[in-house]
């Protein structure tokens, strides 16, 4: 995940500000603040009352460093997601090593979050080719399964829920024609570690969500709702060609319990525009 420089947003803030009024009744769905990372690391208080105000009710933080959240404490975040109508439901936290595994857990804990997300595979695997932009993993599937069912077992014993959450690298077979992903379902403990499918990666790497709800039955307890244009960029939920209203036929089998929009990059309009047109397409598609 990298950091953009800031762009000139305190206008669109203002604006955005008085311009929506608190909807305290149709709240549905949440976000992840990735999506809005950069209004977080400059007004976190601000962002937070817009996507409340928008209409969503839970959130998925990025933005834990040096034992806070977006520079509050973990009790200090969660008295503010309060105060604003917003539950803190996921925390991504692609730092973790065995070393601060029990701290951070601890963290994310006492901010009142229910399920612990790994994003990336942890501890150096991740790497990105700087040439072609590519994500892939070294070290291979093995010991990323170990890792997980470590923390899994960690995070249980804490009260957490840990998941694993997929770009479109995991579906590509290594030299054994094993898929990471599908080596992961069927080698980490059900009981400490599950999924947060990400649908948009999912289409990129060309598989079907469908197949892999049918094959592994409730493992993916999150979504990711991010649509995909023509292009193959991403875009708002419901100006793309994703069929979400298909894969939402299949939210029992998959074992879905919540789902986070999300959209990494909005190309030419702001992330506040872009996660209200969002707000929309969900509510249009069905989701609840």
């Amino acid at each position: 995940m990298k950091k953009n420089l800031f762009t000139p947003y305190l206008v669109i803030f203002t604006f955005i500000s008085f311009h929506f009024v608190v909807n305290a009744q149709g709240k549905s769905g949440g976000l992840a603040l990735y999506t809005v990372r950069n209004e977080m690391e400059v007004e976190p208080l601000k962002t937070l009352a817009i996507i409340s105000n928008l209409g969503y009710k839970a959130i998925e933080s990025a933005g834990y460093e040096n034992g806070k959240f977006y520079g509050m404490s973990p009790s200090a975040f969660r008295s503010r997601l309060t105060a604003l109508d917003l539950h803190p439901l996921s925390a991504h936290q692609s730092s973790i090593t065995i070393e601060n595994a029990k701290k951070m857990m601890q963290d994310v804990k006492v901010a009142g979050f229910e399920y612990f997300v790994i994003p990336i595979p942890p501890m150096g695997m991740f790497k990105v080719d700087e040439k072609t932009m590519n994500m892939e993993m070294e070290g291979g599937n093995e010991v990323l399964a170990a890792l997980l069912n470590y923390f899994g077992k960690m995070a249980y014993d804490m009260d957490l829920k840990l998941l694993y959450h997929n770009h479109d690298f995991e579906f590509i077979a290594d030299e054994t024609g094993t898929a990471t992903i599908d080596y992961l379902l069927t080698h980490c403990d059900p009981r400490y570690v599950n999924f947060q499918m990400d649908l948009y990666w999912v289409t990129k790497a060309g598989a079907d969500p469908l197949a892999y709800f049918e094959k592994y039955p409730g493992r993916f307890k999150s979504w990711h709702v991010k649509d995909m244009d023509i292009e193959g960029k991403f875009a708002p939920v419901g100006q793309g060609t994703i069929d979400f209203a298909k894969i939402l036929k299949a939210k029992e089998k998959s074992g879905m319990v919540y789902y986070m929009v999300e959209q990494d990059e909005c190309y030419g309009i702001n992330p506040l525009q872009a996660i209200e047109i969002s707000f929309k397409g969900i509510q249009s598609i069905g989701f609840k």
